[in-house]
């Protein structure tokens, strides 16, 4: 696996591996309506043009196995670890945690001294293995529907 910055010509695929993503790996943990709400595909064209703006200006990575994105994730620079992605057919082989390791390594090196995250359902014990801390509970809005998440925070040494 390759770690390596994020393109802006990386965003297509990056995009559809979100789809994908959320509608196989979160359905055990929400519902379909939530998971409509969260990624449709109306959205994509607008998805693909705000994510390029936002993972340009945030530090962003993606993971390659064969020249193919298999994972992505991004931070602000003040340390909000904002998406981290990973393709459903390469769950639980590191790669998420490949790409945090990048992302922390970044937050000390910039000398942030925590990172925070909106975690889902089912990305909370990934990071709570990470040493996350469940900071509260929150219900989001996404086209009139909720979705429960969980304000995570680290602190870096």
């Amino acid at each position: 696996m390759e770690i390596r910055k994020f393109q802006a010509s990386d965003i297509s695929q990056i995009v559809q591996l979100f789809y994908g993503t959320v509608h196989s790996v979160n359905k055990k943990d929400y519902t379909q309506e939530q998971l409509d709400a969260w990624a449709s595909k109306e959205d994509e064209e607008l998805r693909l043009a705000s994510w390029r703006v936002s993972m340009s200006n945030n530090i962003a990575f993606v993971a390659l196995i064969e020249g193919i994105i298999v994972g992505f994730s991004d931070m602000t620079r003040k340390g909000h670890l904002d998406r981290l992605y990973v393709h459903k057919d390469f769950q639980g082989q590191g790669t998420a945690s490949a790409l945090v390791n990048t992302l922390e390594s970044e937050a000390s090196r910039l000398g942030l001294t925590e990172l925070d995250t909106n975690a889902s359902i089912t990305a909370k014990p990934f990071f709570e293995h990470r040493g996350y801390q469940v900071v509260k509970s929150q219900c989001i809005e996404r086209k009139g529907i909720q979705l429960v998440n969980f304000k995570m925070i680290k602190p870096l040494r």
